[in-house]
């Protein structure tokens, strides 16, 4: 069945009594667990609801986006990785260095592959999904004048990659839309037709060259205003039909040692961060 045809299901992974498990969210705030036993939501520890072996994204898929961006109409989609280690999960924490300034959010829906996927035509890749998640593609825009474009220090970091609560199957996510909240405000708001390159393209592109593995994930894009968070902003990120993620923005220290590229606060880092093009 094609990941868009009803009923729709959802699963998620949480840490219970030091063991990862899977559950289904109940009516009445409960997490069932395939024993039977149920769990409080409100008190679960939640995990990434994949393990992936890539994490991809792409560039400026939303026209909301290039308009803001400035950029010409795009022809092809250009795309970057993100590190394994960027996982984070519902609830957890975002952590911005005590030299940074410009941690930005940016709202996605996640793709996750369920089944090996190469060479697959559009019109097969919504039978090789296993379902979608909200997710958000945090960077630290500090970094931007280094990397040539690849961006892995912005966005590279340590869990700069929170998806979940859990992934969804059975809803047709081309009818959703993507919103991003701060501190309950709702700073951005993108419908899914409104992407330049749809999900089943992007998968079709990618898998020409590139075979996906169940787990793998790809972000499909933010829409505009994407703008930094404050310590201690509670960032949330909704897909319409399939759940709302939930994170908390703190500071760490900065690196121990003075080595490398540093946070810069440049006009070139100032345009992007604060949406000033």
């Amino acid at each position: 069945m094609s990941v868009l045809d009803g009923p729709r299901e959802e699963w998620r992974r949480i840490l219970h009594q030091g063991t990862p498990v899977w559950v289904k969210p109940e009516e009445g705030g409960k997490l069932r667990l395939g024993d039977g036993r149920t769990v409080d939501e409100a008190a679960a520890t939640y995990l990434p609801p994949c393990d992936p072996t890539k994490i991809i994204c792409i560039h400026l898929n939303y026209d909301s986006r290039r308009v803001e961006f400035k950029a010409p109409p795009l022809v092809t989609p250009t795309y970057f990785q993100k590190p394994l280690t960027t996982l984070n999960s519902h609830r957890g924490f975002l952590n911005r260095p005590a030299d940074c300034r410009y941690l930005n959010y940016e709202g996605e829906i996640a793709a996750i592959v369920g089944k090996p996927m190469r060479n697959v035509a559009p019109d097969e890749v919504w039978d090789c999904l296993a379902g979608f998640a909200p997710a958000n593609d945090v960077g630290a825009q500090d970094f931007r004048d280094t990397d040539a474009g690849s961006m892995l220090r912005v966005k590279g970091q340590d869990g700069f990659c929170p998806i979940g609560p859990g992934i969804v199957r059975g809803v047709d996510i081309r009818k959703e839309s993507v919103r991003t909240y701060i501190n309950g405000k709702m700073v951005q708001d993108g419908p899914v037709s409104e992407m330049t390159f749809p999900i089943d393209y992007i998968f079709a592109d990618l898998s020409r060259h590139i075979t996906f593995l169940p787990g793998d994930i790809v972000l499909t894009g933010t829409p505009a205003n994407s703008r930094p968070m404050n310590i201690g902003d509670v960032v949330e990120v909704e897909v319409t039909g399939i759940g709302r993620i939930s994170n908390t923005v703190q500071e760490v220290p900065a690196p121990a040692h003075d080595v490398g590229h540093q946070p810069t606060d440049t006009d070139a880092v100032r345009r992007v961060a604060l949406g000033q093009f």
